[in-house]
């Protein structure tokens, strides 16, 4: 199973590039923007989005721990990591529609530290036999944060961390159902 995500995973890193793109970039904030394949339904796509311990980079969590990562799918809801000794609260969900659309008021990572204001925004729609996800990311601040110098980094990041949702959710829907015996 390992090696069929990585294969997926890797796959949609691939093709990261021509989905991906730094849309505004200067000192004072960003605009990144991916747009990602889903091998599932908007349906699939959302009740995946809210597991993030399965599919988050253990890289991008401060406890160096996925399964510390929660996502509440709720108005005013955390995405959160807790570990025994603290935590983290990474954003809060300022806007829902459920199965199409949740925006979080969310510095990440590092961003955090910086006192800037970032929204991310997912947006999930039908297409062909499965989903297009639109990911979009956007970081504000003041020009003495310089932000126009980590646009590109965030941006790998963020492709990075959703590209590991949607091919979870290849992987999922391309795993053969299991039968039981009666």
């Amino acid at each position: 199973m390992r090696t069929r995500l990585a294969i997926a995973v890797l796959s949609i890193l691939a093709a990261l590039p021509a989905a991906a793109a730094v849309k505004q970039s200067a000192p004072e904030g960003f605009i990144v923007e991916h747009r990602l394949s889903i091998a599932a339904t908007p349906a699939q796509a959302w009740a995946t989005l809210g597991q993030p311990a399965r599919w988050w980079p253990k890289e991008h969590t401060w406890s160096g721990n996925p399964a510390n990562l929660s996502l509440s799918l709720t108005l005013g809801g955390c995405f959160c990591e807790r570990w025994p000794d603290g935590g983290a609260e990474h954003g809060r969900i300022i806007m829902l529609r459920r199965n199409e659309l949740v925006r979080l008021n969310a510095a990440l990572g590092p961003l955090q530290d910086m006192a800037v204001t970032g929204v991310l925004s997912i947006a999930i729609a039908p297409k062909d036999e499965g989903s297009e996800a639109i990911v979009t990311y956007r970081v504000s601040g003041t020009p003495a944060h310089a932000l126009d110098k980590i646009a590109i980094a965030v941006d790998q990041v963020v492709g990075l961390q959703f590209g590991g949702w949607a091919a979870l959710d290849a992987a999922a829907v391309d795993k053969p159902a299991v039968k039981k015996k009666p």
